[in-house]
């Protein structure tokens, strides 16, 4: 598939598709032609990408994070010690990231749950079901 596609079936633009494959997040292959073509792996990498990213992750640091996974999954887990401090001190911003907005969730739920709107948070939970 062309990049158009892939970004749009991965809910990106394809502006942001060539940032990945600059930052060597993605790496497409090639038609005689010099077009990018991508497949379903691609449309997957790119949403987890983006969703790293999201949240809070730098480039940097997505790009080691999909290292040790493909690492993890051809089993040879290894990361230098460098990595691994970066890796713990990431995931300690993670752990205060998810406590925040668990503590907001709370509390709005706890709001409208004692409003006249009570009946919207109930919708919101059956249509998530």
């Amino acid at each position: 598939m062309k990049i158009g596609e892939l970004a749009s079936r991965a809910g990106v633009s394809p502006r942001l598709v060539r940032y990945y494959e600059q930052q060597e997040l993605l790496a497409p292959d090639r038609r005689p032609n010099g077009y990018r073509d991508y497949d379903e792996e691609h449309v997957d990498r790119v949403i987890r990408v983006a969703g790293l990213v999201q949240a809070g992750l730098t480039t940097r640091l997505v790009k080691e994070v999909l290292e040790l996974e493909d690492a993890a999954a051809d089993e040879r887990p290894s990361c230098p010690r460098t990595v691994a401090d970066m890796l713990a001190h990431e995931l300690t911003g993670i752990e205060e990231r998810i406590a925040c907005l668990s503590r907001s969730r709370d509390t709005i739920r706890d709001f409208l749950a004692r409003t006249e709107h009570a009946a919207v948070l109930s919708e919101r939970q059956a249509a998530l079901a």
